[in-house]
């Protein structure tokens, strides 16, 4: 049985010259299965970090990651500078791709997958309204829950978020409403409205469950 977790250091994993790339192995290093995830170093500057290709045979998006030193990207023949830190996303697999190391020691994270195959998380839309917190904008936290309600029906987590959200915005009845299906889908959310500030608007109201 495989281990639960596993961590390491790309430095750990020896390179592979292939293709006129250091191609490191992370994906198969550590059995991920979910999406294809691997790294490519130059100990040069010069040297590719990103072999000249498209992924039109695969169908994949690609996510690069510099995670170190400095790249340069050339994307359908526009140069595009890549310090460390830099994200480049190709959402077409026809696009031609192909990144050479401005500075010795610089890493690539490629992360890539079949669009389609991919389920987002909940947490991504019930996180996201965090964003609108400190302006105030329940309006627009509720309309991102509401896109989150459409995608994950029966969501414990974006019904309480919702509630949170309605209870800040004085719609008392609707938050209600909403924290009771979600005290009913999981029992936790019992846990979480302890002490929750976001809800004190409607503690103690007729049909409120906290």
């Amino acid at each position: 049985m495989a281990e639960p977790y596993a961590v390491l250091s790309l430095d750990e994993i020896d390179p592979i010259s292939v293709a006129g790339v250091h191609w490191k192995p992370l994906r198969r290093t550590l059995g991920i299965d979910a999406f294809g995830i691997n790294a490519y170093t130059a100990a040069v500057a010069g040297e590719h970090v990103v072999e000249d290709h498209t992924e039109e045979t695969l169908g994949h998006q690609e996510v690069y990651v510099v995670v170190s030193g400095h790249a340069a990207f050339t994307l359908d023949g526009e140069e595009v500078d890549a310090p460390q830190g830099t994200v480049v996303f190709l959402r077409d697999p026809s696009v031609r791709r192909a990144a050479v190391a401005v500075e010795a020691g610089t890493t690539v994270l490629a992360i890539g997958g079949i669009p389609g195959t991919h389920t987002p998380s909940a947490w991504e839309w019930t996180f996201g309204a965090e964003r609108y917190r400190e302006s105030g904008d329940q309006t627009a936290a509720l309309e991102l829950l509401a896109e989150a309600r459409e995608r994950f029906p029966g969501n414990a987590g974006v019904l309480y978020a919702t509630a949170c959200w309605e209870a800040m915005a004085g719609d008392t009845e609707a938050a209600i409403a909403r924290l009771n299906a979600a005290f009913a889908l999981d029992p936790k959310c019992a846990t979480w409205a302890e002490g929750d500030a976001d809800l004190d608007s409607i503690r103690g109201l007729p049909g409120s469950p906290i």
